[in-house]
């Protein structure tokens, strides 16, 4: 078990970090700061010279590999950084320089057992792209198939580990200090950032989720995923199919080669609510580097470590919620988030959906230029204090996700106008799953289930009937013993946390000395 006195000290010289970039003046003058934080953010602070305007990305980059991770997981949370820090952290790109090809050889060699020229042909030893977590080279397979391979960074999930365990030490510390620190749940963010990582230091599950995708989306047109070497994947490689396609991003390239970007804009956003409302399991990475269109306009999709998922009733919910905002029924909007227990009992429906128009209305019939998702999303946050609405982890993803799909829309389409794109989609859906006959096959199908599981019901009901709120059960938490209660359990002195506190100091000082030898 890491010492305390380890974890501080690698706080501090994180804090150090994001004060040289500026990234903790809006945690200092925020008034919901516990106290304590705003003490050990001016301690990080002092002595630095801060630019005039924050650089959130570029704090969380010189920090490293999981931090970047981090950071693209708190560009979903505005309720948690502030709008500001979150559309900053939006552009983070996790690139890093690249491993040097023969630890890359080496990897492949070792995890297959074999030698590499059994496996390939060819490899390129200059990578196509290169990020915090793996590298992928291009190459041919002994059957002459082109293919990507996707290689883990050696020694990339020990540094992961370390990270976030200072991670949930400092997450369980803050949320100990009560008050909105406790609202916004930060132990459960880092717990679904926990999970969302591992999910994505295991190549075998990518490629799993790859795999399932591609089964979802198989009757979509014009939308695909790459077919997977499952011969050549294991738990640190992943060898897909090879795309040739102009990235999505690159507007000029699409347009001289002749397609519909307004098409295509549309087609994405369908995709993207098909996988999300139809099927609950959706890409949650679809940046523009990880999307390309082919010669005949299919949108092909890579990179499938970041996957979201969410329960029919969750979607319900969810189809509901879009569609009352498209059509104005902040009311059934209000109804449903009580009904998920999203908002507590104890506060007004009717106050809530007055609450819920003010942000809504000036969406309605303007195109994405002028209002958009993104914008919806920071308003519905704005409100979530006021109402004592808790973090939702299960839809971060969703959100996170939603906000990128309007981004390469209104790239392709500046005149694209999201809830008109959507509410067709949204009104069938609802229609067919939600309707009358749906509901009544619903019905039998849940009645018959529920009379052939009774007699197991009867013998647990105690212990594990199912809770009745919106939000899935959360994932366990790791026990954090607080440093107060370390202390007093030990009856012990801080001589550790004065060791870490006098390391602090040095980096500080150090700090003030470059500035004034500088």
């Amino acid at each position: 078990m890491t010492r305390p006195s380890t974890h501080i000290w690698r706080l501090l010289k994180w804090g150090r970090t994001l004060a040289r970039h500026g990234a903790l003046r809006g945690i200092e003058r925020d008034p919901n700061t516990p106290v304590p934080v705003q003490r050990l953010v001016r301690l990080a602070r002092f002595g630095t010279i801060q630019p005039k305007e924050p650089d959130y990305a570029g704090a969380f980059r010189a920090i490293g590999p999981a931090a970047i991770k981090l950071g693209q997981t708190l560009a979903t949370r505005p309720d948690l950084v502030g709008e500001d820090a979150a559309h900053n952290l939006l552009s983070l790109q996790d690139s890093l320089p690249p491993v040097d090809y023969a630890l890359i050889e080496d990897q492949l060699a070792r995890t297959f057992e074999r030698p590499v020229d059994e496996l390939f042909t060819e490899i390129d030893p200059v990578p196509v792209g290169a990020a915090s977590i793996a590298q992928v080279h291009r190459a041919i397979t002994t059957e002459g198939r082109e293919v990507a391979i996707k290689v883990l960074r050696p020694g990339v999930r020990e540094k992961f580990a370390r990270d976030i365990a200072t991670y949930e030490w400092a997450a369980a510390h803050l949320e100990a200090l009560g008050g909105e620190a406790s609202r916004l749940r930060p132990r459960l963010v880092i717990a679904n950032f926990k999970r969302w990582t591992n999910s994505e230091l295991d190549l075998r599950r990518e490629a799993a989720s790859a795999s399932e995708l591609a089964e979802a989306m198989r009757g979509i047109d014009r939308y695909r995923i790459p077919d997977i070497d499952w011969d050549r994947t294991n738990g640190k490689i992943m060898t897909i199919e090879w795309i040739d396609g102009v990235k999505i991003s690159d507007r000029g390239a699409l347009i001289a080669a002749g397609h519909d970007l307004p098409d295509l804009a549309r087609r994405l956003v369908i995709a993207f609510l098909t996988q999300a409302i139809s099927g609950g399991f959706f890409h949650a990475d679809m940046h523009q580097g990880n999307l390309f269109v082919k010669a005949d306009g299919t949108i092909v999709a890579i990179d499938f470590g970041i996957m979201g998922r969410i329960d029919r009733r969750a979607r319900q919910w969810l189809a509901e919620i879009l569609y009352g905002l498209i059509t104005g029924d902040y009311k059934r909007v209000a109804e449903i988030h009580f009904e998920a227990q999203y908002v507590p009992s104890y506060h007004s429906v009717d106050e809530f959906a007055t609450a819920l128009r003010a942000v809504g209305e000036p969406m309605r019939g303007k195109p994405v230029s002028e209002l958009s998702v993104g914008q919806m999303l920071d308003g519905l946050f704005a409100i979530t204090r006021d109402f004592d609405m808790q973090t939702q982890p299960h839809l971060l993803l969703l959100q996170k996700t939603m906000v990128m799909v309007e981004g390469i829309a209104t790239q392709l389409d500046p005149s694209i106008n999201m809830w008109e794109t959507s509410a067709p989609y949204v009104r069938s859906w609802i229609r067919d799953e939600l309707g009358p006959e749906a509901a009544i096959a619903d019905r039998i199908r849940e009645d018959v289930g529920t009379l052939l599981r009774l007699p197991d019901l009867v013998r647990r009901i105690e212990s594990r009937f199912p809770p009745e709120g919106g939000a899935p059960e959360p994932p366990p938490l790791p026990d954090v013993e607080l440093v107060w209660e370390r202390r007093r359990r030990e009856g012990r002195g801080w001589l550790g946390y004065i060791a870490a506190a006098l390391g602090g100091a040095a980096l500080v000082y150090g700090g003030v000395l470059t500035g004034w030898l500088g």
